[in-house]
């Protein structure tokens, strides 16, 4: 039997979570870069005179912004899953460890947190001016 092996087990199933996530985020910035793409084709075929109110106001949207934004989403997927490698072997190795170690309340994941939340309020402003 592995010794601690539900505390290993649960790392695991915390690091696994976190790959999910991190090739989610991946996936929503290519989404977000293909609809760009899709949006910039429509509005480059059509004149602008076929052109509806809601692709009228998707054209509005579509520019930099949504184009930087897939790579930096595309990208913080990537961060993201490195991150999380290097913090499963560190917690792996103090689960290992026979010293006793102090819970870290984790400074780094409030600072994940305000970008996340900085860059949602970024994009609904956009939206909503857009």
């Amino acid at each position: 039997m592995i010794r601690d092996y539900v505390s290993h087990a649960a790392n695991e199933r915390t690091f696994l979570a976190w790959v999910r996530t991190g090739i989610a985020i991946m996936a929503l910035g290519f989404v977000i870069e293909k609809f760009d793409l899709f949006v910039h084709t429509i509005s480059i075929t059509l004149p602008a005179a076929e052109r509806g109110p809601i692709l009228r106001r998707f054209d509005k949207l579509s520019g930099p912004l949504a184009s930087g934004g897939g790579g930096v989403l595309a990208l913080g997927g990537v961060a993201l899953i490195v991150v999380a490698t290097l913090r499963f072997i560190h917690t792996r190795r103090l689960i290992a460890d026979e010293a006793q170690h102090g819970f870290d309340a984790g400074t780094g994941e409030l600072v994940v947190l305000a970008a996340l939340l900085l860059l949602g309020s970024g994009f609904v402003v956009y939206l909503a001016i857009g």
